[in-house]
């Protein structure tokens, strides 16, 4: 699918693609810019298969633990559940440059935090389309993204959802067929201490499926958040 909330994805963009393995991640990306979460500075992220983005190690958890996490796993979870891209679905992801995104993302960040003027110098765009659940005996898939991004002063992340049909792998007590039920998606920031994290609201219950309606800036499917210094906004 294609819509003005997501941004250009798929090989036809340069994207690499995740392996077709259930729990499966990407290889570890070197960031051509450090990127600053929650005050710590990272280099290398994994874009998990499960709907999650960790820094330094990959995470092949399926079911979802809500914030704090006790292991101090510094991630960004845009949709942590039991994806199987075997069953169905791609993960793309990409490092770009490319000026016209760049404006792009520019003028919708300066849009939403107008005191602070911002000009992408960098961006990770990382793609979930139409992806299968762990165990499912349906046709549903959820498509959603996530993006990194820095003027290398400031650094935000966007969450993107243009159309979520599933909350529940089968192995976290979903339903094989719906896809709903058990142990719903998280959706969220750990930081990796215990004191700094934000939960979405809805994470973990049967409304995070309709978090395609929902949103902290006044466009519905779209959440953002500066995280060098983390700051809710909007809520």
């Amino acid at each position: 699918p294609t819509g003005s909330l997501l941004y250009p994805y798929g090989p036809d963009q340069g994207d690499k693609t995740n392996p077709k393995l259930d729990d499966g991640t990407s290889e570890a990306i070197t960031l051509s810019v450090p990127f600053t979460f929650y005050g710590k500075t990272y280099q290398t992220v994994f874009v998990n298969n499960n709907g999650v983005i960790s820094f330094d190690e990959p995470v092949k958890q399926y079911t979802p633990d809500p914030f704090p996490l006790v292991d101090e796993r510094p991630f960004v979870t845009p949709f942590w559940a039991d994806v199987d891209n075997v069953l169905g679905g791609d993960i793309f992801y990409r490092q770009t440059t490319d000026p016209a995104l760049l404006g792009d993302i520019s003028q919708h960040i300066t849009q939403y935090f107008p005191k602070s003027p911002f000009t992408a110098t960098w961006a990770l765009v990382a793609t979930w389309d139409h992806v299968a659940y762990y165990g499912s005996t349906s046709e549903k898939g959820n498509t959603f993204q996530a993006v990194l991004t820095t003027d290398s002063k400031m650094f935000y992340i966007i969450l993107n959802y243009w159309d979520i049909q599933w909350t529940t792998g089968a192995a976290s007590d979903g339903d094989a067929e719906t896809g709903l039920g058990g142990t719903p998606a998280h959706v969220g920031f750990n930081s990796g201490d215990d004191t700094n994290f934000y939960n979405i609201p809805g994470s973990q219950t049967d409304a995070i499926i309709n978090i395609t309606t929902t949103s902290n800036v006044k466009v519905p499917g779209r959440w953002v958040f500066r995280v060098d210094k983390f700051q809710v906004t909007g809520v």
